[in-house]
C-alpha cells in the first residue's frame, strides 16, 4: 500500500472512531472544544509517523510538515502539536481496542490456544534506572528485565493474545503495569474473563492451585513449564519434554513483541518525560501496530 493510501485509511479509521468512545475518553471541555486542527489530526498524524518508522514526536512532526504541509494546512508548532497530544493520552487505551477491531481473528480449529507474556517499555535501565522518577508516582517502578539481564525504570506490557496459524497472534486485552509487578498478579486482574480453551505461560505463571481452580471453574488449562521443586538439580525426562512443549507453544508471542518493536520501537522510551509522555508512547505505538497488522495482514 502506498503512504498516501496509508495516511487516508488512518484518517478515515481515526475519524470513524472518534466520535464515539474516543471524544469521550478526551474529554475537551474548554472555550476551543472545536480547535481548527482537530484531535482527529492530531491522532492520524502521530500514528501515521510511527508507521513510517519516525520514533520520535519531533520526527513525526518534521516529517509531516515537509511531506505533508499541503494535507495539514493548520498543523501548528511542535511545541503545540506535543502539548495538544499528551492531552490526548486518555484517548489511546481505547485506541488500541478499536485498532484490534480491525485485525483479523479469525478462529483456529479446535480449541481457542492463548498465550500470556510481558515487555519492558523502559524509561531508563541499567546504573540509571535506580534514579529515574519519570511517572515514579503514577506508574512506573524499577523492575529487572531477565531476558536482557538488567535493571530498568519504566512499566510493563502485558498481552494475551490468540493464536493464529501461520500468522502473528491477535491480542485479544493488554495493559500497563509497574515494573516491578510480578506477571502472575497482572494476569490474575484478566483471568475471570478468560473462558475455555488453553492458555500458556512461561514459569512466571507457574501456580499449582491456580491452575486446578481454573480447569474446574472455567474450563481453562493453564500451561507452564515445570519448575524444579526446592533442592531438586535437574528435571525428569518426561518434565523437560512438556516444558520445551510449552516453550514452543509459546514462541508465537515472543515474534509478535519482538514485530511490535521492531515496528514502533516500543521498547526504548528514554525520551519520555511525563505520565501522559508515557501513556501516549506505549499505546500509541501498540495501536499503530495492531493499525498496520491490519492494513497488511
Amino acid at each position: 500500500m502506498d503512504t498516501a493510501s496509508t495516511l487516508i485509511r488512518i484518517y478515515l479509521f481515526i475519524c470513524s472512531r472518534y466520535r464515539g468512545r474516543l471524544a469521550a475518553a478526551a474529554q475537551r471541555q474548554s472555550n476551543n472544544d472545536q480547535p481548527e486542527f482537530t484531535d482527529e489530526e492530531v491522532l492520524t498524524i502521530y500514528v501515521f509517523g510511527l508507521i513510517k518508522k519516525r520514533t520520535t514526536i519531533s520526527e513525526i512532526h518534521r516529517y509531516v510538515d515537509e511531506h505533508f504541509s499541503e494535507w495539514f494546512p493548520d498543523l501548528p508548532s511542535y511545541q503545540s502539536y506535543n502539548r495538544r497530544l499528551n492531552r490526548l493520552s486518555t484517548v489511546f487505551a481505547p485506541l488500541v481496542e478499536e485498532a484490534l477491531s480491525m485485525v483479523d481473528s479469525e478462529k483456529t480449529s479446535g480449541e481457542t490456544l492463548r498465550i500470556t507474556d510481558s515487555m519492558p517499555i523502559m524509561l531508563a535501565k541499567g546504573q540509571r534506572a535506580p534514579q529515574a522518577e519519570v511517572a515514579s508516582d503514577r506508574l512506573a517502578s524499577v523492575g529487572y528485565c531477565s531476558s536482557k539481564d538488567t535493571f530498568f525504570h519504566g512499566v510493563k506490557l502485558h498481552l494475551v493474545v490468540e493464536r493464529r496459524s501461520k500468522q502473528l497472534p491477535v491480542p485479544e486485552r493488554a495493559g500497563l503495569t509497574p515494573g516491578s509487578e510480578n506477571d502472575l498478579r497482572a494476569l490474575r486482574r484478566v483471568l475471570p474473563t478468560i473462558q475455555g480453551g488453553v492458555l500458556c505461560g512461561d514459569k512466571a505463571y507457574c501456580d499449582g492451585p491456580l491452575k486446578e481452580r481454573l480447569a474446574e471453574d472455567q474450563d481453562l488449562d493453564l500451561l507452564t513449564p515445570v519448575k524444579k521443586e526446592k533442592g531438586q538439580k535437574t528435571l525428569p525426562p518426561a518434565d523437560k519434554l512438556f516444558s520445551k512443549a510449552v516453550s514452543r507453544m509459546r514462541q508465537p508471542i515472543e515474534s509478535l513483541f519482538n514485530w511490535i518493536n521492531e515496528k514502533t520501537g516500543i521498547q526504548r522510551a528514554s525520551k519520555v518525560r511525563s505520565y501522559q509522555g508515557l501513556l501516549v508512547h506505549a499505546f500509541g505505538r501498540l495501536a499503530a501496530a495492531m493499525l498496520l497488522l491490519a492494513l497488511n495482514p
